[in-house]
């Protein structure tokens, strides 16, 4: 379908994307929080997601881990894994990182930067990092910016 982004570019910041950039060997990865939110009787999910991807930007790794819902979290123990997936990727450099939207599924849900197709409200396309939609890309595909 015409305007799908093939490429996005996300800059590093302090906020939702601290942890994002290139690997010594020009690879680049994203370490993140997504969550599914709690919902009425659904009580929800947080996880620790590390995506790798090789220069050109196209997915090499996923690694996801669940620490069920935001109420009975052990913050320790995420904190930990947290810093031990940082420091498997050894020397990095925090920067802005340019790759292709993506899809894995875990736990019976969609993980990744997954591009959602214009429908009869919206005309535009929008790039989401999912579960929890956190980060929302829009055209320019390469401005780096994106919305919460």
């Amino acid at each position: 379908m015409e305007g799908r982004p093939s490429l996005i570019a996300i800059n590093h910041d302090d906020y939702l994307a601290a942890h994002i950039g290139r690997t010594s060997d020009g690879g680049q990865f994203i370490l993140t929080n997504p969550f599914e939110p709690a919902i009425g009787n659904d009580l929800g999910c947080e996880y620790v997601a590390l995506y790798v991807f090789d220069q050109s930007g196209k997915l090499t790794e996923a690694k996801i881990d669940s620490f069920g819902p935001r109420t009975t979290i052990d913050n320790a123990a995420r904190r930990t894994l947290y810093a031990e997936r940082l420091a498997s990727l050894g020397d990095v450099s925090f920067e802005q990182v340019e790759i292709a939207p993506f899809s894995v599924e875990r736990f019976g849900l969609d993980f990744g930067l997954i591009a959602r197709v214009p429908d009869e409200d919206d005309d535009a396309w929008a790039v989401e990092m999912q579960p929890g939609n956190y980060m929302a890309f829009f055209e320019p595909w390469d401005s780096g910016e994106y919305d919460t």
